[in-house]
């Protein structure tokens, strides 16, 4: 099995809602039949001892109330998707799935059922489960509580702030691992080719975005056939059908055997995924501010916390120096796999410019915006502040398009992390 069909397969795994699920049914129906035969030879205390119609009635009764709390489950995750991809961004879908809580509240529910109606089927005139019928109503009472938690923890993550506070630590993960993965595998992100026709070009076996490189892989396949593999498209982007996927100079293999083995080390899938790809955490920020600054919702608020969660994130890539990163971890002179990566300006323009374009009417968006780029200008390697000097000048020059007649334009020109109010506003 090839490293990109196993990186779909536990994708898949991790953002579907039925699999754990189906786990927990299946566990379920497990536990009911061993349960059953240690009642058959237990001797349970007369407490916990029942009747056979009391049983049948109780446990009657779990069926229906665990199958009534997985609908009001199902409700509430339909009830958030409705929510999330209206009001915040339908790219956070992505992270939702993932839910660990979600899963284990269905898988927990799906697993009493089937345990309670394991225990239903086996009651007899002569034989009553009784340890079953008490284990059901504990896990009953389990659900209920699981549940609980899971509706109140819903409720809190679908504040915007939250949301976009999740996103941030996703992000902020992936660039870590991303990095740190890079440097093991001595990859290197400026081509030695660049003026070079390679030996061949690998396309690309079907269209879709690039969600993940197996750089280990593309590593050991490039020393053990004496070759060098730079990387045409950065993860993020979309390669169609038979577009350029890899540039390979050297190796030496047949055309169809290298196509397939490199292929098989390149994910595709339908959209961008924050594994391997931070950008793509801050697209998602982006996109929760720009909602809460379109007409239809209008919560510049919104907007400026969000700028909160946007900027940690921009200062600990801001404080990376990955082309140092690159070189020190490359062993050799020529890296063996060469793959594109984004510039802090890159991160810096995508984290900030469609946020000052739509908020350039929002008194507190400018100064959020202001006083966000001012922390970062302080906080990042002295090599990347002129970026951050460039974006402070388009500030400037957005507020005296907009706020240049009006009588707030000093207010606009000020910085003020809490947007209004804040307490060391000079303004």
């Amino acid at each position: 099995m090839t490293w990109n069909r196993r990186f779909r397969i536990r994708e898949y795994v991790r953002e579907s809602i039925w699999v754990v699920p189906l786990l927990g049914a299946v566990l379920g129906a497990i536990a009911g039949f061993a349960v059953a035969e240690v009642d058959r030879r237990a001797n349970l205390p007369a407490s916990i001892q029942y009747s056979s119609s009391t049983a049948s009635t109780v446990l009657t009764a779990i069926v229906g109330a665990t199958a009534a709390l997985t609908g009001f489950v199902v409700t509430v995750t339909t009830l958030i998707v409705q929510m999330v991809t209206g009001t915040f961004s339908p790219r956070y879908m992505r992270l939702w799935y993932r839910d660990p809580v979600l899963k284990g509240t269905l898988a927990l529910v799906a697993g009493t059922l089937t345990f309670s109606f394991s225990m239903l089927r086996r009651i007899e005139p002569s034989f009553v489960p009784n340890a079953g019928v008490t284990a059901s109503g504990g896990l009953m009472v389990a659900s209920l509580i699981l549940f609980l938690y899971f509706f109140s923890r819903c409720m809190s993550n679908l504040r915007p702030v939250a949301v976009a506070s999740l996103v941030a630590k996703a992000g902020r993960r992936a660039f870590d691992e991303t990095t740190e993965g890079m440097a093991r595998s001595a990859v290197g992100i400026e081509s030695p080719h660049a003026d070079t026709e390679p030996d061949q070009v690998v396309p690309a076996a079907k269209a879709g975005v690039i969600q993940a490189v197996d750089h280990d892989g593309l590593v050991r396949w490039a020393r053990g056939h004496d070759a060098h593999v730079v990387l045409v498209h950065a993860v993020g982007d979309f390669v169609p059908t038979g577009g350029p996927l890899l540039n390979v100079y050297g190796g030496g293999d047949a055309l169809e055997r290298t196509e397939r083995e490199l292929n098989g080390m390149i994910a595709q899938g339908d959209e961008r995924t924050i594994q391997q790809d931070p950008a793509f955490a801050i697209r998602i920020m982006v996109d929760i501010a720009l909602m809460a600054l379109s007409p239809a919702v209008n919560a510049p608020t919104t907007a400026t916390q969000v700028l909160g969660h946007l900027g940690e994130t921009l200062r600990m890539i801001g404080a990376t120096d990955l082309w140092r990163r690159a070189r020190s971890a490359t062993a050799e002179e020529v890296p063996a796999v060469v793959v594109p990566v984004r510039r802090w300006e890159d991160y810096l323009t995508l984290g900030v410019t469609e946020i000052r374009e739509y908020g350039a009417t929002g008194i507190q968006v400018m100064r959020a915006l202001r006083a966000a780029l001012e922390e970062l200008r302080e906080s990042v390697l002295p090599q990347h502040r002129a970026a951050v000097e460039e974006e402070l000048a388009r500030l400037d020059a957005t507020v005296m398009a907009n706020w240049g007649d009006s009588v707030d334009r000093d207010r606009a020109m000020t910085a003020d992390a809490q947007g209004i109010g804040g307490p060391n506003a000079a303004a």
